[in-house]
Protein backbone atom coordinates (compact mmCIF):
# COMPACT_ATOMS: atom_id res chain seq x y z
CA UNK A 1 0.00 0.00 0.00
CA UNK A 2 2.41 2.68 1.29
CA UNK A 3 4.39 1.66 -2.48
CA UNK A 4 1.51 2.11 -4.22
CA UNK A 5 1.01 5.78 -2.69
CA UNK A 6 4.91 6.61 -3.28
CA UNK A 7 4.29 5.89 -6.85
CA UNK A 8 1.48 8.09 -6.71
CA UNK A 9 3.08 11.05 -5.84
CA UNK A 10 6.25 10.93 -7.75
CA UNK A 11 4.67 12.79 -11.09
CA UNK A 12 3.55 15.37 -8.84
CA UNK A 13 6.78 15.84 -7.33
CA UNK A 14 8.42 15.47 -10.73
CA UNK A 15 6.35 18.35 -11.76
CA UNK A 16 7.02 20.40 -8.59
CA UNK A 17 11.02 19.87 -9.23
CA UNK A 18 10.16 21.04 -13.14
CA UNK A 19 8.41 24.28 -11.64
CA UNK A 20 11.40 25.30 -9.07
CA UNK A 21 13.76 24.89 -12.26
CA UNK A 22 11.48 27.05 -14.48
CA UNK A 23 11.12 29.89 -11.83
CA UNK A 24 14.71 29.59 -11.18
CA UNK A 25 15.31 30.44 -14.59
CA UNK A 26 12.91 33.45 -14.52
CA UNK A 27 14.71 34.70 -11.51
CA UNK A 28 17.91 34.57 -13.39
CA UNK A 29 16.66 36.08 -16.48
CA UNK A 30 15.23 38.61 -14.69
CA UNK A 31 17.81 39.41 -12.76
CA UNK A 32 20.22 39.50 -16.17
CA UNK A 33 17.79 42.10 -17.72
CA UNK A 34 17.99 44.25 -14.31
CA UNK A 35 21.99 43.75 -14.36
CA UNK A 36 22.33 44.88 -17.74
CA UNK A 37 19.60 47.75 -17.33
CA UNK A 38 21.92 48.95 -14.60
CA UNK A 39 24.75 47.97 -16.45
CA UNK A 40 23.35 50.55 -19.15
CA UNK A 41 21.51 53.09 -17.10
CA UNK A 42 24.52 53.71 -14.86
CA UNK A 43 27.32 53.31 -17.74
CA UNK A 44 30.52 55.37 -16.06
CA UNK A 45 32.13 56.42 -19.37
CA UNK A 46 32.31 60.32 -19.44
CA UNK A 47 31.15 62.26 -22.41
CA UNK A 48 33.79 64.65 -23.84
CA UNK A 49 34.11 68.26 -24.41
CA UNK A 50 36.05 70.98 -25.94
CA UNK A 51 36.61 73.65 -28.42
CA UNK A 52 37.65 72.63 -32.47
CA UNK A 53 40.48 75.12 -32.32
CA UNK A 54 42.99 76.79 -30.22
CA UNK A 55 41.78 79.43 -27.71
CA UNK A 56 43.83 82.06 -26.19
CA UNK A 57 42.27 85.31 -26.73
CA UNK A 58 39.07 86.45 -26.30
CA UNK A 59 37.93 89.40 -27.70
CA UNK A 60 34.86 91.51 -29.57
CA UNK A 61 34.14 89.14 -31.88
CA UNK A 62 34.88 85.63 -31.49
CA UNK A 63 33.61 82.46 -32.47
CA UNK A 64 34.11 79.49 -30.12
CA UNK A 65 33.53 76.07 -32.14
CA UNK A 66 32.03 74.28 -29.26
CA UNK A 67 32.77 70.13 -29.55
CA UNK A 68 30.90 67.79 -27.17
CA UNK A 69 30.39 63.82 -27.49
CA UNK A 70 28.87 60.98 -25.88
CA UNK A 71 28.80 57.12 -27.26
CA UNK A 72 26.59 55.84 -24.70
CA UNK A 73 23.51 57.37 -23.33
CA UNK A 74 24.30 60.93 -24.64
CA UNK A 75 24.25 64.71 -24.11
CA UNK A 76 22.06 65.72 -21.04
CA UNK A 77 23.22 69.21 -21.04
CA UNK A 78 26.03 71.46 -22.48
CA UNK A 79 27.52 74.56 -20.86
CA UNK A 80 29.99 77.17 -21.69
CA UNK A 81 30.74 79.76 -18.78
CA UNK A 82 33.41 82.32 -18.70
CA UNK A 83 34.69 82.73 -14.74
CA UNK A 84 37.23 85.97 -14.15
CA UNK A 85 37.85 87.25 -10.57
CA UNK A 86 35.36 84.96 -8.77
CA UNK A 87 32.40 85.94 -11.20
CA UNK A 88 30.73 83.31 -13.34
CA UNK A 89 29.53 84.60 -16.81
CA UNK A 90 27.27 82.05 -19.00
CA UNK A 91 27.89 82.49 -22.34
CA UNK A 92 26.62 79.17 -23.67
CA UNK A 93 24.18 76.87 -21.93
CA UNK A 94 21.40 73.29 -23.44
CA UNK A 95 19.25 71.02 -21.96
CA UNK A 96 18.25 67.97 -23.75
CA UNK A 97 14.95 65.93 -22.77
CA UNK A 98 15.10 62.06 -22.36
CA UNK A 99 14.14 60.44 -25.50
CA UNK A 100 14.64 56.70 -24.30
CA UNK A 101 15.74 55.01 -21.21
CA UNK A 102 18.13 52.24 -22.39
CA UNK A 103 19.96 53.51 -25.58
CA UNK A 104 19.49 57.41 -27.43
CA UNK A 105 18.81 58.91 -24.53
CA UNK A 106 20.44 62.37 -26.06
CA UNK A 107 22.23 63.17 -29.35
CA UNK A 108 25.33 61.67 -29.26
CA UNK A 109 27.20 64.82 -30.45
CA UNK A 110 26.97 68.34 -30.48
CA UNK A 111 28.59 70.67 -32.95
CA UNK A 112 27.77 74.20 -32.36
CA UNK A 113 29.64 77.56 -33.29
CA UNK A 114 29.16 80.03 -30.21
CA UNK A 115 29.64 84.08 -30.72
CA UNK A 116 30.88 85.93 -27.51
CA UNK A 117 31.48 90.03 -27.59
CA UNK A 118 33.92 90.55 -24.51
CA UNK A 119 33.00 93.76 -24.74
CA UNK A 120 29.35 93.38 -25.07
CA UNK A 121 29.78 91.39 -21.75
CA UNK A 122 31.15 93.94 -19.90
CA UNK A 123 34.57 92.19 -19.17
CA UNK A 124 37.63 93.95 -18.24
CA UNK A 125 40.71 93.46 -20.08
CA UNK A 126 43.44 90.64 -18.60
CA UNK A 127 43.08 86.95 -17.29
CA UNK A 128 39.80 84.65 -17.43
CA UNK A 129 39.02 80.93 -17.84
CA UNK A 130 36.66 79.17 -19.79
CA UNK A 131 35.00 76.49 -18.09
CA UNK A 132 33.44 74.33 -21.15
CA UNK A 133 30.96 71.68 -18.94
CA UNK A 134 28.97 68.36 -20.46
CA UNK A 135 26.78 66.31 -18.96
CA UNK A 136 25.59 62.71 -19.85
CA UNK A 137 22.19 60.67 -19.48
CA UNK A 138 23.56 58.08 -17.33
CA UNK A 139 21.84 57.57 -13.86
CA UNK A 140 25.40 57.38 -11.67
CA UNK A 141 26.56 59.83 -9.76
CA UNK A 142 22.74 59.54 -7.80
CA UNK A 143 20.99 59.91 -11.17
CA UNK A 144 22.85 63.08 -11.76
CA UNK A 145 24.66 61.65 -14.95
CA UNK A 146 28.65 61.81 -15.88
CA UNK A 147 30.37 65.09 -16.43
CA UNK A 148 33.38 66.38 -17.69
CA UNK A 149 34.68 69.74 -17.61
CA UNK A 150 37.41 71.06 -19.38
CA UNK A 151 39.16 74.42 -18.22
CA UNK A 152 40.97 76.99 -20.68
CA UNK A 153 42.98 79.91 -19.37
CA UNK A 154 42.54 82.96 -21.75
CA UNK A 155 43.10 86.83 -21.79
CA UNK A 156 40.49 88.85 -22.34
CA UNK A 157 41.29 91.80 -24.84
CA UNK A 158 38.97 94.02 -26.03
CA UNK A 159 41.43 97.06 -27.86
CA UNK A 160 41.75 96.53 -31.77
CA UNK A 161 45.14 97.08 -33.14
CA UNK A 162 46.15 100.73 -33.93
CA UNK A 163 46.89 101.04 -37.93
CA UNK A 164 48.55 103.95 -39.38
CA UNK A 165 48.92 104.59 -43.27
CA UNK A 166 52.22 105.40 -44.25
CA UNK A 167 51.61 105.45 -48.46
CA UNK A 168 48.77 104.64 -49.91
CA UNK A 169 48.62 104.33 -54.12
CA UNK A 170 47.98 108.11 -55.32
CA UNK A 171 46.55 107.11 -58.82
CA UNK A 172 45.29 103.69 -60.28
CA UNK A 173 43.60 102.68 -63.20
CA UNK A 174 41.22 99.58 -64.32
CA UNK A 175 44.23 97.03 -64.63
CA UNK A 176 46.54 98.99 -62.69
CA UNK A 177 48.89 97.87 -59.80
CA UNK A 178 50.10 99.76 -56.32
CA UNK A 179 51.11 99.17 -53.25
CA UNK A 180 49.97 100.41 -49.67
CA UNK A 181 52.25 100.50 -46.84
CA UNK A 182 51.24 100.59 -43.01
CA UNK A 183 52.14 99.95 -39.34
CA UNK A 184 50.61 97.74 -37.01
CA UNK A 185 50.55 98.44 -33.15
CA UNK A 186 50.62 94.46 -32.48
CA UNK A 187 50.84 91.34 -34.36
CA UNK A 188 47.80 90.54 -36.39
CA UNK A 189 46.33 87.20 -37.34
CA UNK A 190 44.83 88.36 -40.42
CA UNK A 191 45.89 91.95 -41.95
CA UNK A 192 45.87 93.69 -45.46
CA UNK A 193 43.94 95.87 -47.68
CA UNK A 194 40.06 95.70 -48.50
CA UNK A 195 39.32 97.69 -51.87
CA UNK A 196 34.99 96.74 -51.98
CA UNK A 197 34.98 92.60 -51.62
CA UNK A 198 38.54 92.16 -52.48
CA UNK A 199 41.21 91.32 -49.69
CA UNK A 200 44.95 92.17 -50.60
CA UNK A 201 46.79 90.49 -47.80
CA UNK A 202 50.20 92.02 -46.49
CA UNK A 203 53.60 91.12 -45.67
CA UNK A 204 56.42 92.18 -43.99
CA UNK A 205 58.33 95.15 -45.34
CA UNK A 206 62.29 94.06 -45.07
CA UNK A 207 63.08 94.15 -41.66
CA UNK A 208 60.56 96.80 -40.37
CA UNK A 209 59.21 96.10 -37.01
CA UNK A 210 55.33 95.94 -37.35
CA UNK A 211 55.86 97.48 -41.19
CA UNK A 212 53.62 95.94 -43.52
CA UNK A 213 53.65 96.08 -47.50
CA UNK A 214 50.59 95.33 -49.56
CA UNK A 215 50.18 94.96 -53.48
CA UNK A 216 46.75 95.61 -54.70
CA UNK A 217 45.17 95.93 -58.03
CA UNK A 218 41.85 96.73 -59.71
CA UNK A 219 41.25 93.94 -62.74
CA UNK A 220 40.84 95.37 -66.28
CA UNK A 221 36.79 96.10 -66.13
CA UNK A 222 36.84 97.81 -62.59
CA UNK A 223 34.49 100.62 -61.39
CA UNK A 224 35.94 103.51 -58.99
CA UNK A 225 36.01 101.65 -55.47
CA UNK A 226 34.10 103.14 -53.26
CA UNK A 227 35.15 101.29 -50.02
CA UNK A 228 39.29 101.22 -49.77
CA UNK A 229 40.95 100.83 -46.41
CA UNK A 230 43.60 99.00 -44.41
CA UNK A 231 42.02 96.42 -41.98
CA UNK A 232 44.07 94.71 -39.13
CA UNK A 233 42.22 91.75 -37.03
CA UNK A 234 44.19 90.42 -33.78
CA UNK A 235 43.78 87.17 -31.91
CA UNK A 236 40.99 88.02 -29.86
CA UNK A 237 39.10 89.00 -33.42
CA UNK A 238 39.43 92.68 -32.40
CA UNK A 239 39.45 94.77 -36.03
CA UNK A 240 41.03 97.82 -36.15
CA UNK A 241 40.85 100.25 -39.55
CA UNK A 242 42.35 102.79 -41.35
CA UNK A 243 40.56 104.48 -44.47
CA UNK A 244 42.30 105.97 -47.68
CA UNK A 245 41.90 107.41 -50.70
CA UNK A 246 42.44 106.74 -54.54
CA UNK A 247 42.00 108.73 -57.80
CA UNK A 248 40.71 106.34 -60.36
CA UNK A 249 41.08 106.75 -63.66
CA UNK A 250 39.53 105.84 -66.11
CA UNK A 251 41.21 103.07 -69.62
CA UNK A 252 39.88 103.67 -72.99
CA UNK A 253 38.34 100.93 -74.64
CA UNK A 254 40.49 98.90 -76.69
CA UNK A 255 38.59 96.33 -79.27
CA UNK A 256 39.39 93.66 -81.77
CA UNK A 257 38.14 91.39 -84.40
CA UNK A 258 39.29 87.95 -84.17
CA UNK A 259 38.28 86.00 -87.57
CA UNK A 260 37.73 82.04 -86.87
CA UNK A 261 38.38 80.07 -89.63
CA UNK A 262 37.61 76.56 -90.61
CA UNK A 263 41.86 75.72 -91.06
CA UNK A 264 42.17 77.35 -87.68
CA UNK A 265 39.39 74.54 -86.15
CA UNK A 266 40.74 71.54 -87.82
CA UNK A 267 44.29 72.57 -86.28
CA UNK A 268 43.10 73.55 -83.23
CA UNK A 269 40.62 71.62 -82.15
CA UNK A 270 42.49 67.94 -81.77
CA UNK A 271 44.99 69.41 -79.16
CA UNK A 272 41.91 70.43 -77.26
CA UNK A 273 40.02 67.37 -77.02
CA UNK A 274 43.04 65.29 -76.18
CA UNK A 275 42.66 67.13 -72.87
CA UNK A 276 39.30 67.63 -72.49
CA UNK A 277 37.53 64.56 -73.98
CA UNK A 278 34.19 65.83 -72.60
CA UNK A 279 33.81 68.16 -75.67
CA UNK A 280 31.31 67.77 -78.01
CA UNK A 281 29.53 68.91 -81.19
CA UNK A 282 30.64 70.28 -84.15
CA UNK A 283 34.15 71.86 -84.59
CA UNK A 284 32.41 74.88 -84.12
CA UNK A 285 30.94 73.89 -80.84
CA UNK A 286 33.70 72.94 -79.38
CA UNK A 287 35.23 75.64 -80.09
CA UNK A 288 32.76 77.53 -78.22
CA UNK A 289 33.15 75.09 -75.43
CA UNK A 290 37.24 76.20 -75.27
CA UNK A 291 36.92 79.42 -75.47
CA UNK A 292 34.32 80.01 -72.85
CA UNK A 293 34.23 76.85 -70.62
CA UNK A 294 37.43 76.07 -70.98
CA UNK A 295 38.79 79.59 -69.98
CA UNK A 296 36.34 79.57 -67.40
CA UNK A 297 38.07 76.54 -65.73
CA UNK A 298 42.13 77.96 -66.36
CA UNK A 299 40.57 81.00 -64.76
CA UNK A 300 39.48 79.49 -61.53
CA UNK A 301 42.95 77.22 -61.61
CA UNK A 302 45.05 80.60 -62.26
CA UNK A 303 43.45 82.05 -58.88
CA UNK A 304 43.97 79.08 -56.96
CA UNK A 305 47.81 78.71 -57.83
CA UNK A 306 47.73 82.65 -57.01
CA UNK A 307 46.28 82.22 -53.75
CA UNK A 308 49.63 81.15 -51.34
CA UNK A 309 52.55 83.46 -52.41
CA UNK A 310 55.78 83.63 -50.95
CA UNK A 311 55.69 86.26 -48.23
CA UNK A 312 59.09 87.50 -49.72
CA UNK A 313 59.96 89.86 -52.11
CA UNK A 314 62.24 87.96 -54.93
CA UNK A 315 62.15 90.32 -57.95
CA UNK A 316 63.86 93.47 -58.15
CA UNK A 317 63.70 95.94 -60.95
CA UNK A 318 61.83 96.07 -63.87
CA UNK A 319 60.06 92.92 -65.82
CA UNK A 320 61.99 92.26 -68.56
CA UNK A 321 60.09 92.23 -71.77
CA UNK A 322 60.84 89.54 -74.54
CA UNK A 323 62.30 91.30 -77.73
CA UNK A 324 59.95 91.25 -80.88
CA UNK A 325 56.77 92.68 -81.66
CA UNK A 326 53.52 93.44 -80.16
CA UNK A 327 50.50 91.48 -81.52
CA UNK A 328 48.20 91.84 -79.00
CA UNK A 329 47.28 94.67 -76.14
CA UNK A 330 46.21 93.94 -72.24
CA UNK A 331 42.19 94.23 -72.45
CA UNK A 332 41.60 94.03 -76.23
CA UNK A 333 38.02 93.31 -75.93
CA UNK A 334 37.68 90.50 -78.83
CA UNK A 335 34.56 90.03 -81.03
CA UNK A 336 35.03 86.48 -82.72
CA UNK A 337 33.31 86.33 -86.18
CA UNK A 338 33.00 82.81 -87.77
CA UNK A 339 31.54 83.35 -91.64
CA UNK A 340 31.19 86.99 -91.11
CA UNK A 341 28.82 86.29 -87.94
CA UNK A 342 29.92 87.01 -84.15
CA UNK A 343 29.99 83.96 -82.42
CA UNK A 344 32.00 85.31 -79.30
CA UNK A 345 33.02 87.96 -76.96
CA UNK A 346 36.07 87.81 -74.67
CA UNK A 347 38.96 90.00 -72.88
CA UNK A 348 42.88 89.42 -74.20
CA UNK A 349 44.37 89.39 -70.59
CA UNK A 350 48.25 89.74 -71.55
CA UNK A 351 50.51 91.18 -74.21
CA UNK A 352 51.18 89.22 -77.05
CA UNK A 353 54.76 89.36 -78.51
CA UNK A 354 56.45 87.41 -81.51
CA UNK A 355 59.37 87.61 -83.28
CA UNK A 356 60.47 84.27 -84.80
CA UNK A 357 59.44 80.47 -84.02
CA UNK A 358 60.64 78.86 -81.12
CA UNK A 359 62.75 81.60 -79.22
CA UNK A 360 63.91 81.09 -76.42
CA UNK A 361 61.65 82.57 -73.55
CA UNK A 362 63.56 83.82 -70.25
CA UNK A 363 62.08 84.88 -66.80
CA UNK A 364 61.27 88.54 -66.27
CA UNK A 365 62.23 88.77 -62.72
CA UNK A 366 63.11 86.20 -60.01
CA UNK A 367 60.85 84.27 -58.89
CA UNK A 368 59.79 80.47 -58.13
CA UNK A 369 58.22 78.22 -60.67
CA UNK A 370 54.80 77.27 -59.42
CA UNK A 371 53.49 75.91 -62.19
CA UNK A 372 54.94 74.15 -65.85
CA UNK A 373 51.96 72.44 -67.25
CA UNK A 374 49.54 72.37 -70.31
CA UNK A 375 46.66 74.88 -69.16
CA UNK A 376 44.02 74.08 -72.00
CA UNK A 377 43.35 78.24 -73.92
CA UNK A 378 47.31 78.82 -72.29
CA UNK A 379 48.48 75.92 -73.33
CA UNK A 380 51.99 74.87 -72.16
CA UNK A 381 52.77 77.70 -69.40
CA UNK A 382 54.96 78.51 -67.14
CA UNK A 383 54.35 80.42 -63.67
CA UNK A 384 56.73 82.16 -61.39
CA UNK A 385 55.82 83.51 -57.70
CA UNK A 386 57.52 86.97 -57.58
CA UNK A 387 56.70 86.71 -53.97
CA UNK A 388 54.38 89.00 -51.74
CA UNK A 389 50.96 88.92 -54.71
CA UNK A 390 53.15 89.31 -57.76
CA UNK A 391 53.19 86.72 -60.25
CA UNK A 392 54.15 86.01 -64.53
CA UNK A 393 52.62 83.77 -66.68
CA UNK A 394 54.35 82.48 -70.09
CA UNK A 395 51.99 80.99 -72.21
CA UNK A 396 51.33 79.10 -75.43
CA UNK A 397 55.25 77.54 -75.04
CA UNK A 398 56.57 75.05 -77.62
CA UNK A 399 58.92 73.85 -74.93
CA UNK A 400 59.00 73.77 -70.84
CA UNK A 401 62.38 74.34 -70.37
CA UNK A 402 61.87 74.28 -65.94
CA UNK A 403 60.35 72.22 -63.48
CA UNK A 404 57.89 72.91 -60.26
CA UNK A 405 59.58 74.35 -57.58
CA UNK A 406 62.73 75.70 -59.38
CA UNK A 407 64.08 79.10 -58.10
CA UNK A 408 65.09 80.62 -61.32
CA UNK A 409 67.43 84.16 -61.82
CA UNK A 410 65.96 87.10 -63.85
CA UNK A 411 66.82 86.32 -67.44
CA UNK A 412 66.81 82.56 -66.98
CA UNK A 413 65.92 80.01 -69.39
CA UNK A 414 62.22 78.55 -68.72
CA UNK A 415 61.08 77.56 -72.02
CA UNK A 416 60.95 78.13 -75.53
CA UNK A 417 57.79 80.19 -77.65
CA UNK A 418 55.57 78.51 -79.83
CA UNK A 419 51.40 77.64 -81.14
CA UNK A 420 49.93 75.61 -78.15
CA UNK A 421 46.27 76.82 -75.96
CA UNK A 422 43.82 79.30 -78.51
CA UNK A 423 46.89 80.47 -79.98
CA UNK A 424 46.80 81.25 -84.08
CA UNK A 425 50.89 81.23 -84.81
CA UNK A 426 53.99 80.97 -82.28
CA UNK A 427 54.53 83.72 -80.62
CA UNK A 428 54.09 84.30 -76.18
CA UNK A 429 51.33 85.60 -74.63
CA UNK A 430 53.11 87.52 -71.28
CA UNK A 431 50.76 88.44 -68.50
CA UNK A 432 51.47 90.10 -65.06
CA UNK A 433 49.11 88.65 -61.85
CA UNK A 434 48.64 91.06 -58.25
CA UNK A 435 47.18 88.44 -56.44
CA UNK A 436 45.26 86.46 -59.17
CA UNK A 437 44.28 89.65 -60.44
CA UNK A 438 45.63 90.08 -64.18
CA UNK A 439 46.91 93.76 -64.98
CA UNK A 440 48.64 95.49 -67.37
CA UNK A 441 52.51 94.70 -67.85
CA UNK A 442 53.27 97.88 -69.11
CA UNK A 443 53.80 98.84 -65.28
CA UNK A 444 56.49 96.39 -64.39
CA UNK A 445 58.41 96.73 -67.78
CA UNK A 446 58.50 100.71 -66.92
CA UNK A 447 61.77 101.02 -64.42
CA UNK A 448 60.13 104.79 -63.83
CA UNK A 449 56.75 103.51 -63.10
CA UNK A 450 58.46 101.03 -60.45
CA UNK A 451 60.65 103.72 -59.16
CA UNK A 452 58.09 105.83 -58.35
CA UNK A 453 55.29 103.76 -57.32
CA UNK A 454 57.49 101.59 -55.01
CA UNK A 455 61.14 101.61 -55.07
CA UNK A 456 61.07 105.21 -53.61
CA UNK A 457 58.18 104.68 -51.30
CA UNK A 458 60.01 101.88 -50.18
CA UNK A 459 63.68 103.46 -49.76
CA UNK A 460 61.50 106.55 -47.89
CA UNK A 461 59.48 104.27 -45.16
CA UNK A 462 61.46 105.16 -41.35
CA UNK A 463 62.16 102.50 -38.80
Amino acid sequence: MARRNRLRRSPRGRKGGAGRTILFILLAVVIIVIGAGAFILFETEKPYVALEKETRYLGSNVTLPLLASDRRSGISSVTITLVQDGRDNVIYSRSYQRKAWLSGAGPQEVRQKVLFDAKKAGLKNGKAELVLSVRDFSLNGFFRGNETVTRIPVVIDTTPPRVSIEHAQRYIRPGGSGIVIYRLSEPARRHGVQIDETFFAGYPLRDLKNVFIAYIALPWNAKPPEQTRVIATDEAGNEGKAIFAMTFRKVPEKKDRINVSDSFLKRKIPEFEEYYPEMQGSLLEKYLFANNEIRRRNAEKIRQICSSPLPEQLWQGRFLRMPGAGRAGFADQRTYYYQGKPIDHQTHLGMDIASTAHVPIRAANRGKVIFADYLGIYGNTVILDHGQGLFSLYAHLNRIDTSLDTMVDKDQLIGHSGATGMAGGDHLHFSILVHGIFVTPMEWWDQHWIDVNITDVINSIKP
